[in-house]
């Protein structure tokens, strides 16, 4: 192994380790002193008395380890993402205690990407599928910047929220995303060694939690590691050279049932973040899918999305993204009809 390569890998298996460690001391301290949050009807096929705080051991690893990293310059996107941790770890641990309503959710989101973007973070430009680029900002006017990272960040941090259903579903995307906005970081025409060190450790990070989070889980991610997953992909597809298109491919599962599920609620007049058990895994289960079975299928899409995503270019991605699209909306479609001839019978 070359010198090289052992910048990546230390990182990566430190912050794996803390995880580990982290989720290991909370599982058992958490047997001890069971918390039951009185939920009913919640997203989890678990009962209550399993911890949700595996968000604190995903959040403190990758902070840990970003914080002890030699080779990183501690710039503004660093600090984003820092100070962005820390106020969802804060604020994902009232919601698991406090069941926080959808508008403080959505207040809170908004909240973030404001701080981030005053902290200077910024997207100037997005590749045009079809050639060339469309500007975000113009000189200092920075407005659809500031609406497109609003839209973009809250939307990926909700989507990966509402994977977060079932064992092991979003912290294994999320960690396989990381791994490809890792590879791409590195590729020659990108080489952004800092975004491979912070995409290493946050893969490192979910790693660890993801060993005690596999069917049968013995912790969950909770509201504060899923929206902490969303919001970092999100973040890293911004600081990679507005790498939206290949995160888009790469979470089009998850991404592409938020967008079902949202149209769904608007079409039946429920609110948008109305709690149900009608996204894509929960249908699956109730067809008599087991929970391997649907974390292979979704494995399985996202790692062929993120093998596209590293080996092709824009437009390529744009068309076989559309392609993806209309085969899970396909999909979708006989899931839905299937439902409800179950139903009707």
């Amino acid at each position: 192994m070359d010198h090289g390569a052992l910048f990546y890998v230390q990182p990566f298996l430190l912050s794996m380790c803390i995880s580990a460690f982290l989720c290991f001391v909370i599982i058992h301290v958490f047997r001890r002193i069971i918390i039951r949050d009185g939920r009913s009807g919640g997203k989890y096929l678990h009962d209550n008395t399993i911890s949700r705080f595996g968000g604190g051991a995903i959040i403190s690893a990758f902070m840990i380890t970003l914080f002890t990293n030699q080779y990183l310059v501690f710039d503004q996107l660093v600090w984003a993402m820092a100070c962005g941790g820390m106020a969802i770890f804060f604020i994902g641990i009232l919601d698991d205690l406090k069941s926080l309503s959808w508008k403080s959710q959505i207040f809170f989101q908004i909240a973030l990407v404001l701080m981030i973007f005053i902290f200077g973070v910024r997207i100037f430009h997005i590749t045009n599928p079809f050639g060339g680029i469309i500007k975000l900002a113009h000189g200092d006017f920075f407005l659809f910047s500031l609406i497109f990272m609003l839209c973009w960040i809250v939307f990926v941090m909700n989507a990966v929220n509402w994977s977060d259903g079932i064992d092991g579903l979003s912290g294994g995307i999320s960690c396989i995303a990381a791994l490809t906005l890792f590879i791409i970081a590195l590729k020659p025409q990108v080489f952004q060694p800092p975004i491979a060190i912070i995409a290493i450790i946050f893969a490192g990070s979910v790693a660890g939690f993801l060993i005690f989070n596999f069917p049968q889980a013995k912790i969950f991610a909770g509201s504060s590691g899923s929206f902490f997953m969303g919001f970092i992909l999100a973040i890293l597809a911004i600081a990679a050279g507005a790498k939206i298109g290949t995160t888009l491919l790469v979470l089009g599962v998850p991404l592409m049932d938020a967008l079902w599920v949202i149209g769904s609620r608007l079409y039946s007049g429920r609110s948008i973040f109305h709690g149900d058990r009608e996204h894509l895994h929960h249908r699956l289960l109730r067809r008599g899918w087991g929970v391997k079975k649907v974390l292979l299928l979704y494995y399985g899409i996202t790692i062929f999305s993120a093998t596209v995503a590293i080996i092709t270019q824009s437009i390529n991605k744009f068309m076989i993204f559309l392609i993806l699209c209309c085969i899970v909306i396909i999909f979708f479609v006989m899931i839905s009809y299937e439902t409800k001839k179950q139903t009707v019978a």
